[in-house]
């Protein structure tokens, strides 16, 4: 018998009526869950903390973002929570340790829940004028695939070696208070640092922006960042998803009852045609971004045409910056 899987983006459903992910018809308006967790809004004090949507109008509180789910899948994530909420509290040796497919569903549950949010506020926007909302089948077919690898949670399915997502960890100078959390809900991108450690997750790139930019986190090893180093990681990061030029490609297939998703590997022979050629114009906007806390400007991070300034390798050598060098406030 072939596996009935939900697919809201086939007609842009999206209801507080209907489970987010299964597509169960749901009966009471408590069932739910927050977008963030429940343990994240308690230890990081967001509860009542405003989060602006990619429209940079609508805001909603912290507690109030939730997503309409069966009891099945709150329970999932619940104890997928559990799991993360002790591997967080211990620090970075924990985390690293995780298997990356639970900081897939646990990053992933947070950008497409904010990803919902934006569709239906964008969705609604549109129908005050009366136009019709579409998306791209680009951006169609990709959130498709993302929603159906977060079914994994509570439905058959499995991964193949090379795993359609990428995650890295590092080591960070930040306290436990910290929850410095970005996304880019339409790359399906998200990084956070908090408790001595930071997070980069690639939701969607078959492992591609990792490898790319291992000899750089080769370099970093078990290295304490200092923040800003950890902001040019992601920024680096985020340009890379945005020039490359392959678009992941995945064979799906029925097994026994459950489905195995197999990233394509890519040639490492063709690795410089996989990315648009790197503009440091473009990058320097992006570090002048997140930079920001920093009070940076664009001119004291570029004068063409030198490259940008990093804080991570020395421009003249390549060699790693020693963090205890940078004078700059954490």
């Amino acid at each position: 018998m072939s596996l009935q899987l939900y697919n809201p983006f086939e007609n842009m459903f999206f209801n507080n009526k209907t489970c987010f992910l299964t597509g169960e018809e749901l009966f009471n308006e408590n069932e739910n869950i927050t977008v963030f967790p429940e343990w994240v809004l308690q230890h990081y004090e967001l509860s009542n903390t405003k989060f602006t949507m990619m429209d940079n109008v609508t805001f909603f509180l912290y507690k109030d973002i939730k997503l309409p789910c069966t009891n099945l899948v709150k329970t999932a994530f619940e104890k997928l929570d559990e799991e993360i909420k002790t591997a967080f509290n211990k620090g970075y040796d924990a985390v690293k340790k995780l298997d990356t497919h639970k900081l897939f569903l646990w990053t992933g549950r947070m950008v497409y829940g904010i990803l919902y949010h934006d569709l239906i506020i964008e969705k609604e926007s549109k129908e005050k004028k009366n136009i019709a909302f579409t998306i791209s089948p680009a951006l169609k077919n990709k959130f498709s695939l993302f929603h159906l690898m977060l079914q994994s949670l509570v439905a058959p399915i499995e991964f193949g070696s090379l795993k359609p997502w990428s995650i890295t960890v590092v080591k960070l100078k930040y306290s436990k208070e910290i929850f410095n959390y970005r996304d880019d809900t339409i790359n399906l991108v998200f990084s956070l640092g908090t408790n001595e450690f930071g997070i980069i997750a690639m939701l969607q790139d078959n492992e591609i922006i990792k490898q790319h930019e291992t000899p750089l986190l080769e370099k970093i090893g078990e290295t304490i960042l200092h923040p800003i180093q950890f902001e040019e990681l992601k920024a680096r990061f985020m340009y890379n998803n945005y020039l490359l030029q392959y678009k992941p490609q995945y064979q799906i297939e029925e097994k026994e009852n459950k489905l195995v998703i197999t990233a394509h590997p890519f040639s490492t022979t063709n690795e410089n045609n996989l990315f648009a050629k790197w503009d440091d114009k473009m990058f320097s906007e992006v570090l002048v971004e997140y930079w920001k806390p920093w009070g940076l400007k664009k001119t004291e991070i570029v004068t063409y045409p030198n490259a940008p300034i990093s804080f991570l390798e020395n421009e003249n050598t390549y060699e790693f910056i020693n963090p205890e060098s940078i004078e700059l406030p954490f």
